[in-house]
Formats: C-alpha cells, sequence, structure tokens
C-alpha cells in the first residue's frame, strides 16, 4: 500500500491526499504563476492517486487568456495549482508548498526563465529553460 501525502489551503477548507508524485518537479517563472503566488515563481508537481477531502464546495477557478486554469481557496486564497487547457480538476499540477508535511519531490528544473522578475536569481544548479522544458536551455 502506498504512503499518503496530505495537503491543505491556509484556512484548513481544502484538504487532500496523493498517492505519489511525477519525477518532474519545476520552479515557474512565468508572469502568471508569479502574479497568482505573490512570488518569484511558482513550484508545481504533477500528482497521481489525487483525492479531494474536503473543500471542493470553496474552490474557485481562473481561466488566463491562453486557456490555463489556476485553482485558489476561495476563503483563504491560497494558490493551490494550475491545470493545462482542457484539463479536469484531477490533471492539476499542485503548488508543493501546500502539502503539510515532507513530500519526497526534488525540483529538477526552472522553466519559463524568459518572464522572471529582474529581482530574482535562478539557480545555477538547475537546468535553466526560457520556455517549456521542451525548449533549449538558457544556463
Amino acid at each position: 500500500m502506498s504512503e499518503k501525502y496530505r495537503g491543505s489551503c491556509l484556512c484548513g477548507g481544502v484538504k487532500y491526499s496523493v498517492d505519489s508524485f511525477s519525477d518532474q518537479a519545476a520552479n515557474c517563472h512565468c508572469t502568471m504563476c508569479r502574479k497568482f503566488h505573490g512570488a518569484a515563481f511558482a513550484t508545481l508537481v504533477s500528482v497521481s492517486g489525487l483525492h479531494w477531502l474536503s473543500g471542493t464546495a470553496i474552490l474557485k477557478h481562473y481561466t488566463a487568456s491562453n486557456g490555463t486554469v489556476r485553482t485558489f481557496c476561495n476563503g483563504c486564497g491560497t494558490s493551490l495549482g494550475f491545470r493545462v487547457k482542457g484539463a479536469a480538476l484531477e490533471g492539476i499540477e499542485l503548488a508543493i508548498a501546500t502539502f503539510d508535511d515532507d513530500i519526497p519531490v526534488q525540483v529538477d528544473a526552472q522553466i519559463y526563465t524568459n518572464y522572471k522578475a529582474n529581482w530574482c536569481q535562478l539557480q545555477r544548479s538547475l537546468p535553466a529553460f526560457g520556455e517549456g522544458r521542451e525548449t533549449g536551455r538558457t544556463l
């Protein structure tokens, strides 16, 4: 039986568990992620076996002009994750900062670095991609 990893929003109204994680987790520097998370970048990871334990009624979704969807708690505003255009809620990439305990995830890349904030320094130890992972390295 696999271990369950739990996460929640700041107010505790939204709770979830997952069974496992993708082996890829990236710091995304795109303008939308920066604004949505109110930070230099968003760190997101794809998951398997997502189960919403509570709070689905207070989830809100913002669909950007490019069709991507950001999901957040309507109660406290916690940025929970990102979905590509057309993906179901179960296909969300979760913000790793919303997990309640340590998780077995290592950030392996920096993406959309062409849009990084001028005051943010990239991590030299991580591959950096100007756009998505499919583009060439910038460092």
